[in-house]
């Protein structure tokens, strides 16, 4: 994924109450707040036992706070407020402000262009990247994770479609489905097409699209049956609109499981503190609350955990 350039800006953050969403593979219409206001945010209480694995010798960039560099470029995970530009709201500023407030910090946010962030994580410059980072092996060379979500892909369908499911790669044969040229899905879709005529099954239609109107438009019409892409993004609009719904969701690295990190230096001593509190607002339900105002509920975790298997080397 890149990102165009954004300039640093300092972020202070908060919630306004929305409608939660089940963790199912249906998501029910829903409105976003995308103001600055934000005042039911959930927070969290201290978690006395993360800041004990904090340890008084951590080095943070900013002493008493908690920096996180985010890209703020895209929903639901970040987008600069609807009436304050230097303000993000979305999914991985609430995920910072969580770890913040279970270990007594100040949450400062840093807009950065997906390029920057780990340079300035490993330089000392942010404590943490929050920008939908996946685990893999190779980053676990230079990083430290604690997983916080699901890396997930999801199948969306219109909402008067006869679909119920698409739960296997067999699945797809005889649909038409679309999908973004050059992505992760693509090459997933693929491998299932080649595995599904291999069985004597029906072939898929592939279809690509540029603009997204008009993708949406040939998916409703039922020109298209599913589109297979990214769930946190897919989901977010299908929460928005409520005319896609969800059919099917797969790992970002199907086969192998994929997840999405806070991630900071390796051997800064953070990640085993921000892993603690992650599990503490499992436990209490902040965590949850956090994902599902923003379309992510299908996306929660059971456990955070620290360093887990990461995708392997392509």
């Amino acid at each position: 994924m890149t990102h165009s350039l954004a300039m640093p800006r300092r972020v202070a953050l908060g919630f306004v109450a929305l409608v939660a969403l089940a963790p199912s593979l249906a998501f029910a219409q829903q409105q976003f707040d995308l103001t600055s206001v934000q005042k039911a945010q959930p927070r969290a209480e201290l978690v006395p036992e993360a800041v004990k694995l904090l340890g008084k010798d951590v080095k943070l960039a900013k002493p008493g706070t908690f920096t996180i560099a985010t890209t703020g470029q895209r929903l639901p995970f970040g987008i600069n407020a609807t009436d304050n530009q230097r303000i993000i709201v979305g999914s991985e500023p609430d995920i910072g402000r969580l770890i913040a407030d279970g270990l007594g910090l100040e949450l400062e946010v840093v807009q950065v262009a997906w390029a920057d962030w780990p340079l300035g994580v490993t330089s000392g410059k942010y404590d943490a990247a929050i920008s939908n980072v996946t685990v893999t092996e190779q980053r676990k060379e230079r990083f430290d994770f604690s997983t916080y979500r699901k890396d997930q892909l999801g199948f969306y369908v219109g909402s008067k479609s006869a679909i119920k499911e698409i739960a296997k790669p067999e699945d797809v044969a005889g649909l038409k489905v679309i999908v973004g040229s050059g992505t992760n899905q693509e090459q997933i879709l693929l491998r299932w097409i080649k595995a599904n005529e291999a069985k004597g099954l029906k072939t898929t239609e592939v279809q690509y699209f540029d603009d997204d109107v008009v993708l949406y438009l040939a998916l409703e019409s039922g020109r298209a049956d599913a589109y297979f892409g990214p769930n946190g993004t897919l989901g977010f609009k299908s929460a928005q609109t409520g005319t896609t719904r969800l059919v099917g969701s797969f790992s970002g690295g199907w086969p192998e499981i994929a997840e999405i990190a806070v991630t900071t230096k390796k051997g800064a001593g953070l990640a085993e503190a921000i892993t603690a509190v992650l599990n503490a607002q499992i436990k209490n339900g902040n965590y949850q609350k956090s994902l599902a105002r923003w379309g992510l509920a299908p996306e929660a975790i059971e456990v955070s955990r620290t360093n887990p298997p990461g995708l392997p080397r392509s």
